[in-house]
């Protein structure tokens, strides 16, 4: 694999940042597994983890007007590094023309981080996009394969949580190479939770 030091990138009017390659999770169709990049960025895998000076110096570089929305999503979990992803948001925040921010999770920031992370991240990130990515138990562990146990009802409960902060729009999402009968499935957990489902396409 390529590694190099991109902390972010750009996919047409959005700039993604890259904080960290860390990840509880090992899902069947990470991104990960066919390469070293997404859609076409520098390589994605981090020589070492960013500390805040170098995300501060990459953003010297970049204007953060000139994009329609800010989405902390790379190669790994951004919540891994929760301190540093809070920090950098809010860094971002402290440029009033900063656009809205976008946090995609695979909503297991409880079990690793050892405490309810919910609020933290609703005051800082306008969307909060937990990655549901199956509509029943067995499947999301056979598709996520998570090193919890329980990460299924941590993941639930993160995403009840934010609803109930009311700070973020919260969206969970599946991928469409799952079976119609479980995205049915996700749809209506999603929707007893509180959230709005996205279905995305499966792009490597």
């Amino acid at each position: 694999m390529k590694k190099a030091m991109t902390i972010s990138y750009e996919i047409g009017n959005k700039l993604y940042m890259n904080l960290t390659n860390q990840c509880p999770c090992s899902c069947t169709f990470c991104i990960r597994n066919h390469g070293d990049g997404a859609y076409g960025s520098d390589p994605l895998w981090l020589e070492h983890e960013p500390s805040m000076d170098e995300i501060k110096e990459d953003l010297s570089a970049r204007i953060l007007s000139d994009y329609e929305e800010i989405i902390f999503c790379g190669f790994g979990e951004p919540t891994s590094r929760l301190d540093v992803l809070i920090e950098t948001a809010r860094f971002m925040k402290s440029d009033k023309k900063c656009p809205p921010l976008r946090l995609n999770t695979n909503g297991l920031s409880d079990l690793i981080s050892g405490r309810s992370t919910a609020d933290e991240l609703c005051e800082v990130f306008e969307t909060i996009s937990v990655s549901l990515n199956a509509g029943t138990k067995d499947e999301y562990m056979k598709v996520t394969r998570p090193r919890f146990e329980d990460a299924f009802e941590a993941m639930q409960k993160f995403t009840a949580d934010c609803v109930k902060n009311g700070g973020a729009d919260v969206v969970m999402s599946v991928v469409d190479v799952i079976p119609p009968e479980e995205i049915e499935a996700a749809r209506t957990l999603s929707e007893k939770l509180g959230a709005v489902l996205r279905v995305r396409k499966y792009d490597t």
